[in-house]
């Protein structure tokens, strides 16, 4: 099974600019074949993302574009690759239609040659890159095997090399129990087994004292960012944009409270992905032969505007996707039942189904056998106990 790994480098200054460069011509490699393809469309004719790198790699590299050749030849490669698969993506109808990627909002990222990619004492060595350091070393790899698919990546504050590589799945003995988990708004998520005997209610970490702090001041910061902009703006034209008295790259005061912000969002991220890790890795470890989940309708929840803020902080697709692959690890089966099993209007104590539970009912009490107990904790029992077809 594949395994990944991300890893903070320690880049020097003139490495930091190479990754910088590379980072940029990923993007234009990628907005390039977007552009390519949407003039063939017009044309009438298609257009291949091979057609597209031979004329990349014979005309423009050695013509108008000898920038290229300052960076690895397959950064640009990969660039045209990808933006191939978000188009093949959407022509299946598995995503929508793939953007152009900004200079400003796109993420910084790259791709290094795995068959060039060299696993050394303190560091790696790439293609064009020379050993970087890293924070911590690289898994070592039987001989003969090579880091799929490595990528390195900026956050804002620090770059990181991301590799997978092939693993053994671990050999445990599990316990038989199923046990069932409920995400919700509340409590981040509810775990119990089939008969209730081991439970535990894991808290929304957004509700702490730290992450309030920092979002507030992530609210003030942005108003400052707001008000900075503001004294910066003469007038707006016919389509309401803004005319900026001096451009917004000359800024400096603006340019450094926007980092300021994107320094708090990846504050904030980390602190929410800390807390999914600890969480999962904690119920993997009690190694159940089956986990259950709920199938929830993530995109028709958004749409509550009372909720979809609070919904978005809780990351329920990075928890499930934490929870299936170190399940997979265990060779523990994860289970997602059907979207539309009643999991918390079903009695876990008779089976009687009560059609008339409300969202703001929390405590859940059957009309039939009197059982009372947490909703949520209801649903997870039912979760449990759930029978596969």
């Amino acid at each position: 099974m594949q395994r990944a790994v991300k890893i903070r480098l320690l880049p020097t200054k003139e490495q930091e600019i190479l990754f910088w460069k590379s980072a940029g011509t990923a993007r234009w490699a990628y907005n390039y074949f977007l552009t390519a393809n949407e003039q063939a469309y017009k044309e009438g004719r298609r257009i291949t993302d091979g057609e597209v790198r031979k004329y990349i790699t014979n005309v423009l590299k050695k013509t108008t574009h000898t920038w290229l050749k300052e960076v690895g030849s397959n950064v640009m490669k990969q660039g045209v690759k990808d933006a191939n698969l978000a188009l093949q993506r959407y022509i299946k109808g598995i995503s929508g239609k793939p953007k152009f990627k900004s200079r400003r909002k796109s993420k910084i990222s790259f791709y290094v040659n795995y068959e060039s990619l060299v696993r050394r004492p303190n560091g790696f060595q790439g293609e064009k890159l020379g050993v970087v350091k890293t924070a911590t070393a690289l898994p070592k790899l039987p001989k003969g095997r090579k880091y799929a698919n490595p990528h390195i990546s900026f956050d804002g504050k620090h770059w990181y090399l991301s590799v997978s590589y092939e693993v053994e799945q671990k050999k445990v003995e599990l316990t038989g129990e199923s046990v069932g988990i409920d995400l919700g708004v509340k409590e981040l998520a509810v775990v119990s087994n089939q008969d209730a005997s081991r439970t535990k209610f894991y808290k929304n970490i957004n509700k702490s004292a730290k992450v309030r702090r920092l979002e507030k001041k992530l609210r003030r910061a942005q108003r400052k960012a707001s008000r900075k902009l503001e004294a910066n703006s003469k007038s707006r034209d016919k389509n309401h944009r803004p005319i900026w008295k001096r451009p917004l790259r000359e800024c400096r005061n603006i340019q450094r409270q926007n980092k300021a912000i994107r320094l708090l969002h990846k504050k904030l991220t980390d602190i929410r992905n800390n807390h999914l890790h600890q969480i999962t890795a904690e119920i993997v470890k009690t190694k159940p032969s089956q986990i259950v989940m709920e199938d929830l309708n993530v995109k028709g929840m958004m749409k509550n505007k009372h909720l979809s803020k609070a919904i978005a902080k809780q990351k329920f697709y990075e928890f499930k996707r934490q929870m299936k692959y170190k399940a997979e690890m265990y060779g523990i089966k994860v289970v997602e039942a059907d979207r539309f099993y009643a999991s918390s209007k079903t009695c876990s104590h008779c089976g009687h189904i009560k059609k008339d539970l409300k969202l703001s009912d929390r405590t859940y009490v059957c009309p039939v056998c009197g059982a009372k107990l947490d909703r949520d904790l209801n649903a997870a029992i039912n979760l449990a106990n759930y029978k596969t077809a």
